[in-house]
């Protein structure tokens, strides 16, 4: 969802980009999007508690966030140079591996 969501905004820099409307730039985003829906799809399904997995629709959801986190990091540090990760970035990163920490820890 990374590259669909944010990868548009680096289309100008390329010569096929540089004119494509709105439209073309949902469409495009869609379909890249489309390849992650079938597999996150069916992870959730399988993975779900109520189906038979191991997480509940809570540790899914956060499962995705966390691995969403990581992959956008991974990108913005690939495709926008420009870009620069700060301390702050950081500690809110530390800060969420922390929620996952306090999500899935038995608190009984």
């Amino acid at each position: 969802m990374t590259l669909a969501w944010y990868g548009h905004l680096k289309f100008k820099e390329f010569s096929w980009g540089k004119n494509l409307g709105m439209l073309a730039i949902i469409l495009i985003s869609w379909g890249l999007a489309f390849f992650e829906y079938m597999f996150q799809v069916p992870a959730n399904e399988g993975g779900f508690k109520g189906n038979g997995g191991p997480f509940t629709l809570v540790q899914l959801k956060t499962i995705q966030e966390a691995i969403t986190l990581l992959v956008f990091m991974g990108f913005t540090l690939l495709f926008f140079k420009d870009e620069k990760l700060g301390w702050n970035h950081l500690v809110g990163f530390a800060l969420m591996v922390l929620a996952v920490f306090v999500i899935f820890k038995k608190w009984d």
